[in-house]
């Protein structure tokens, strides 16, 4: 599979892959090292790097995606500014009459200017009527930009009476590290939902050639939290007289989900904390 559906006409196709899911740790070695290093090796290798922010080994592998979305869902994924872009031209190409429609509305955030909130009420009547009133809206649109043409506007103006909801193309090519630091900000619950769900489609499409990398990824930075200084010593006031660094020890071993370097590490981090 190298391409998912998203939302009523968008899509996500996963183009041309360069390097493999250990092409990190060869690329950190400075040498291909093939037969000379165990997957665990590789494994253990992608974890550190991945767990201490060395990006450089990541940035060897690269992913080329076709994207169909919506135009202001392009605007918001287009601010990632690391990336190889070239996205149609309505200067050049007659638009389709695709258009993107919600399934339903939601209210504006009263704790963040750029959020939606909870479903608006009254769906049996009034958020009908307004998904009504988009349709109609868009459909309108569409058609004036057909007369347009028609009587020999050129392309370059007749787009500019379009809507955001029409649908653009784009090649979108990004290496592992951005494409890493893309997904961690777009998967995000607070992401306006018609992102995350293209963000979603790129991560599952990479995923199963890529575990090694995407379980290191998921553990130290998809699905970690870092604190600040104040914060850590808000923890410290809280934690230092209740557990001691032989009681953390006991329990790292009986655990027994980190590695012996990890396990140093985040007893490193502790001391601050506990001590």
């Amino acid at each position: 599979m190298n391409r998912i559906n998203v939302l009523d006409h968008g899509y996500v196709e996963l183009m041309e892959v360069m390097g493999t899911d250990t092409t990190p740790a060869d690329s950190a070695r400075v040498s291909y090292a093939k037969g000379t290093k165990t997957v665990n090796d590789d494994r253990a290798l992608i974890r550190y790097l991945m767990r201490h922010k060395h990006t450089s080994p990541l940035e060897m592998v690269e992913f080329k995606f076709r994207l169909k979305m919506p135009i202001f869902v392009a605007r918001q994924h287009i601010r990632h500014r690391t990336a190889n872009v070239n996205e149609v031209s309505y200067r050049y190409s007659i638009v389709e009459g695709e258009f993107y429609l919600p399934t339903a509305l939601y209210k504006q955030s009263d704790q963040n200017k750029q959020c939606s909130s909870d479903e608006l009420a009254g769906i049996d009547d009034t958020q009908v009527n307004m998904l009504s009133w988009m349709a109609e809206g868009a459909e309108s649109a569409f058609e004036t930009y057909e007369c347009l043409l028609e009587n020999g506007v050129s392309r370059e103006i007749a787009r500019t009476v379009l809507p955001l909801s029409i649908y653009t193309t784009m090649i979108w090519k990004i290496d592992m590290h951005n494409l890493f630091h893309y997904l961690k900000l777009r998967l995000h619950s607070h992401a306006q939902y018609e992102i995350q769900v293209y963000a979603q489609a790129m991560y599952d499409l990479i995923k199963p050639s890529f575990p090694i990398c995407c379980e290191a990824f998921e553990d130290y930075s998809l699905y970690a939290k870092s604190f600040s200084r104040k914060e850590m010593n808000l923890l410290h006031e809280m934690l230092h007289d209740h557990y001691s660094m032989d009681i953390v020890k006991i329990w790292l071993e009986e655990d027994g989900s980190l590695s012996k370097r990890e396990q140093d590490e985040f007893i490193d981090k502790l001391v601050g904390v506990i001590l």
